[in-house]
């Protein structure tokens, strides 16, 4: 089953990038080389790493976004949700505008299901009861190399989401909720 999904992901990322030339090329663009959208990340829970283009140009590959799914599932149950591409795209510019594009990534938290949500707040995590955490919008990152201040900084000048520093745990959260700081 889960080889026939990919299969299938696959053909429809072919018939996508296909499609895209196309109307490039009927519209006259002759440009070839579309930006490329890139994530390297690190799971500290897991030990993974993921590098992955998730999409090109306007055009999300989405064998390349089940895959980012899968290494931010919820570490504690293995449940995953299909994350908001947007997040994803909040990521790669944080990266770029911090001056380190093809850097990697600390993922502290990802995906967290219900479950995992509330026996953090039970034991006294501070999490938030409606968490963004839990709608697949929100990451918990640390930049190698980078102060979780200018992290925290540099995401709040973007206006793409909320933004909490947690200056002694050193990590930001980065969703694309609504604006917000904490």
């Amino acid at each position: 089953m889960q080889l026939k999904k990919s299969f299938y992901l696959g053909l429809a990322a072919l018939l996508t990038l296909f499609a895209a030339s196309f109307l490039r090329a009927a519209s006259g663009d002759t440009s070839t080389n579309p930006e490329q959208y890139r994530l390297r990340l690190y799971h500290l829970h897991t030990g993974e790493r993921i590098d992955v283009v998730y999409r090109v140009g306007d055009h999300y590959m989405p064998n390349a976004v089940a895959e980012l799914d899968r290494f931010l599932r919820d570490h504690r149950t293995g449940d995953e949700k299909d994350y908001d591409v947007k997040e994803f795209d909040l990521l790669h510019d944080l990266m770029a505008q911090l001056g380190h594009p093809n850097g990697e990534i600390d993922i502290v938290c990802g995906y967290r299901t219900p479950w995992s949500n509330n026996w953090l707040r039970q034991h006294g995590h501070g999490v938030a009861e409606h968490s963004q955490h839990m709608e697949a919008k929100a990451i918990d990152i640390r930049i190698p190399g980078v102060p979780t201040a200018q992290v925290r900084d540099t995401a709040l000048a973007m206006q793409r989401g909320g933004v909490g520093y947690y200056a002694s745990s050193d990590f930001v959260h980065v969703d694309v909720g609504r604006v917000r700081r904490w």
